[in-house]
């Protein structure tokens, strides 16, 4: 396997890293931990990476369209980023019911743990 992913690929997946961090960013919401678009970022970028090289590294540019320097566009986007993006916007959604569930819960017994 050659890893032929070019200046303009790479520099695309890095542009399109940092737009689903910033959007993981906002899905989480207010609580969001300081670190998570750098943590989102990163992860995108090295999944897109092994995506587009390792589990679609075989196909050609007539293969994979769009394949922007050897950057497959449209592979990375869906299992780089959409699917990731919809577990963390899953993952939020169980967080948030059970933080007011709990709080619910504590409301109930007077505020005070037992």
């Amino acid at each position: 396997m050659t890893w032929d992913l070019g200046l303009r690929g790479a520099g695309l997946l890095l542009l399109l890293s940092g737009a689903f961090g910033v959007a993981t960013h906002l899905v989480w919401g207010r609580p969001a931990p300081r670190y998570l678009w750098s943590a989102a970022w990163a992860a995108y970028a090295v999944l897109g990476a092994l995506v587009s090289e390792w589990w679609f590294g075989w196909a050609t540019k007539e293969d994979l369209q769009p394949n922007v320097d050897g950057l497959s566009v449209d592979e990375t986007l869906l299992l780089g980023g959409v699917v990731p993006f919809a577990v963390v916007a899953l993952v939020r959604v169980v967080v948030r019911r059970r933080s007011r569930t709990a709080s619910t819960d504590r409301g109930r017994a007077g505020g005070r743990r037992a």
